[in-house]
């Protein structure tokens, strides 16, 4: 029978069982059984192709280069990360790259002067991001993310796997890492690395709301700089989807 007309149980069944499973596996294992467990389903990889994403993108290349990899374009990306994209995929070939953007009926509805990020940050996220990729997803039973504990703290008690949603799951292979773990991988591999993180960027998003960090500061303090703003996709609270940074005092 094939994949896609397997019966799941429901999700967070699901995710109680993959993470007790897998609870002790290595972020290489728990890929490896991601992309082809049956309680995961049909599987997809997001990546911005950011700073840190080519040790996850690695990885899946190694285990199967013909994992769709759904790349946002919010057509306001530094074009260091669209030449980088390219270098990446050609270089670790990825051979199912799918570039997922807001169409341009929803664009000249919403942002016709391109000009929302300036107002509203959350909108602007909902728009280019969030809409685009709840679409392109829909096909998916799961999707590879490549968050992890340290980033922020809406992530400090991230697992490798989790609810999104009642009929979806993330696995988040990279969730027990450190820094320094990102930082040897792509060594080891000889990875290339992302162009702008020796200009002071150490997190990439789009470019009018990303900033240079300076010596000292978190790594992310550069995205949405002085705004109270985390993350930029959706999230559940008690099982209620909540668009836009969290609540004070809530995980994600």
């Amino acid at each position: 029978m094939p994949l896609e007309a397997v019966p799941l149980p429901p999700t967070e069944d699901r995710v109680a069982y993959l993470n007790d499973r897998y609870r002790h596996h290595s972020a290489t294992s728990v890929l490896e059984r991601a992309l082809s467990d049956p309680q995961v389903g049909r599987i997809a990889m997001v990546s911005s192709f950011g700073a840190e994403s080519v040790a996850l993108l690695h990885m899946v290349a190694v285990i199967n280069p013909e994992t769709p990899v759904l790349f946002i374009d919010t057509h306001m990306l530094f074009q260091e990360t669209l030449d980088y994209q390219t270098e990446v995929a050609d270089k670790l070939g990825l051979s199912d790259i799918r570039r997922i953007t807001a169409t341009q009926v929803q664009l000249e509805a919403h942002d016709p002067d391109g000009l929302l990020h300036t107002q509203d940050t959350d909108a602007c996220c909902n728009l280019r991001k969030t809409v685009p990729l709840e679409h392109a997803l829909s096909r998916f039973d799961a999707w590879i993310t490549g968050r992890k504990r340290f980033q922020s703290s809406t992530r400090a008690a991230l697992e490798f796997f989790e609810a999104d949603g009642p009929n979806r799951i993330k696995v988040n292979p990279l969730a027990h890492w450190a820094p320094q773990d990102v930082q040897d991988y792509m060594v080891n591999n000889r990875l290339p690395r992302h162009p702008l993180v020796a200009q002071g960027y150490p997190s990439i998003g789009c470019a009018p709301c990303t900033s240079k960090v300076a010596p000292g500061e978190d790594p992310r303090s550069g995205r949405w700089r002085n705004q109270e703003k985390e993350e930029c996709g959706i999230h559940f609270i008690n099982g209620k989807i909540v668009r836009g940074p969290l609540p004070k005092g809530d995980a994600a």
